[in-house]
């Protein structure tokens, strides 16, 4: 596997940060692991197990630039060759997201139902089919191009949160299976399309 440093951001309860942390190979390389939110459950769950963890609340810095430069200084002093966004529910310009590869996870079919209430408006149209969508980042939101999809089917009777919760299911899966895809050189992208490679043959299988 080629060296990779990875940092995490998180928001909230870092589930898809836990997924991660799960596989031993990439566990080794997730260096650092950053959150908007003081109290986000993810930075315990790094602290934890000795990974360096760093709180950057918007609410402590005179305007979002500000606090997007500590951010970023934050990110800078890991050295990460990726970045992984997983529940972080800020919005990063693009002058940020541009000085590394960084990936987000997010709880629907791209470009459909990008924002922060995808498993909602997914129920409230009616749609049949949502999923899970790992793309690059850019400077718009939910935009960057497309890594992996998988769909999930939106049952009757669904609410939000029982769609979530299936849908969370996957993104456990998929995000980690990118990352890795990722760090053993994997992943190629040509403008908005993206070839995952299959892994080289063990020639001792």
């Amino acid at each position: 596997m080629n060296p990779a440093r990875i940092v995490v951001l998180v928001s909230g309860s870092g589930s898809n940060l836990q997924a991660l942390l799960d596989q031993p190979d990439l566990r080794e390389r997730v260096v650092a692991v950053a959150s908007d939110n003081p109290d986000a459950t993810g930075l315990a769950r790094a602290a934890d197990i000795g990974i360096a963890t760093a709180a950057v609340a918007l609410r402590d810095h005179a305007d979002r630039a500000t606090w997007e430069a500590a951010l970023a200084d934050v990110v800078a002093d890991a050295a990460p060759d990726l970045v992984v966004l997983a529940g972080f529910m800020k919005i990063l310009s693009g002058a940020f997201v541009s000085r590394w590869p960084t990936v987000n996870v997010h709880p629907s079919l791209l470009p459909a139902f990008a924002g922060a209430h995808a498993p909602a408006d997914a129920v409230a149209w009616g749609v049949k089919l949502s999923g899970v969508t790992v793309h690059y980042v850019d400077e718009q939101v939910d935009h960057g191009p497309i890594i992996a999809q998988e769909a999930v089917a939106v049952l009757p009777g669904d609410t939000a949160e029982s769609l979530h919760a299936r849908i969370q299911t996957v993104e456990h899966r998929l995000l980690p299976a990118v990352v890795r895809a990722i760090c053993e050189g994997r992943v190629t992208v040509d403008g908005r399309h993206v070839t995952v490679h299959d892994p080289p043959e063990d020639p001792s299988a």
